[in-house]
């Protein structure tokens, strides 16, 4: 998922990399001002980026029942199957490393052998309808078997360039992603355990995977994800990248949406967070959207119809 295209290196490496050396950003929306406004937290509250980037409910009012109501809902099929298919994926690669440690870079045909073999740990609740659970699981295995290929690939061509790699090495050259990147958002008002889809420390470029139809609040979730590792380690995070994975047909078909986390971008963020922060300080009901997603864990409570699965 984490591969990019040699077009997609090219727009990289040629057009959004010296864009964002030349456009900049704003040093007060940078993720290491975090002590000072606009980006300091406006309330004591802490916020996950699921919360503050999820615009699903228009108004915001899922984040209300769920934080000021006291209210569960249950999680969607469509949301059990992304939670699946991101968990996959993460197995996956993290395999991958596991094997090349274990059999060295000289074992290319155990490495292969142990990734084929290999199957992800899915958990699906039990009350889950048995057709729903075997789509789930043949979804994970159509990711699985479109990726070993790319990884085990990856893997050859590093050793074909660099003969002699240590471990260490061949990892971080064929695999250079960390999934399930774990971030302390606490600067900037978010939880203190936060949850990257992926990081390319290489350049930079932060990755989130979606499996659902394309929205235009998907770059906030990434947006927040580099500010907060400015706020951390304060290095520049310019590049964010959205994968988008349709698994309806024999093969992923896979879009990336690469992009530049530019100041308009980082206000946007800033004007969610502090919007939702300020809804639970003062237990503020948003009121029902005029439209509500019938797949919204919520949707019997605001609508009183039955959710779609």
């Amino acid at each position: 998922m984490y591969f990019l295209t040699e077009e997609e290196s090219r727009w990289l490496l040629k057009h959004l990399i010296p864009r964002a050396r030349e456009e900049g950003v704003a040093n007060e929306l940078r993720g290491w001002n975090w002590h000072d406004s606009p980006l300091e937290p406006p309330y004591d509250i802490r916020l996950t980026v699921s919360e503050v980037a999820g615009k699903y409910c228009p108004t915001g009012r899922d984040l209300f029942l769920k934080r000021v109501e006291r209210v569960e809902s249950q999680p969607s099929a469509a949301m059990l199957m992304g939670t699946a298919c991101h968990s996959a994926v993460a197995q996956l690669i993290e395999q991958a490393k596991r094997l090349i440690y274990l059999k060295g870079p000289e074992d290319l045909d155990g490495i292969a052998t142990g990734l084929r073999k290999f199957q992800p740990q899915i958990t699906l609740p039990e009350n889950l309808a048995e057709n729903q659970g075997a789509l789930v699981r043949e979804r994970v295995q159509k990711i699985c078997d479109f990726e070993v290929p790319r990884i085990l690939g990856k893997i050859s061509e590093t050793l074909a360039k660099q003969p002699y790699s240590a471990c260490d090495s061949l990892v971080a050259q064929a695999i250079p992603v960390i999934c399930e990147q774990k971030l302390d958002g606490r600067f900037l008002g978010l939880s203190p355990i936060l949850s990257c889809d992926s990081a390319f420390f290489g350049g930079a470029v932060i990755y989130d995977v979606k499996f659902g139809q394309k929205r235009d609040f998907h770059r906030l979730g990434v947006t927040a994800y580099g500010m907060v590792m400015e706020s951390l380690w304060e290095f520049p995070v310019d590049i964010g990248c959205i994968v988008y994975v349709d698994l309806r047909g024999s093969v992923p078909v896979i879009t990336r949406d690469l992009f530049l986390i530019d100041d308009e971008l980082r206000q946007w963020f800033i004007d969610e967070r502090d919007e939702k922060m300020r809804m639970l300080y003062e237990e503020r009901d948003p009121g029902v959207a005029e439209e509500c997603p019938e797949y919204c864990g919520y949707y019997a409570l605001c609508r009183g119809g039955a959710r779609v699965q």
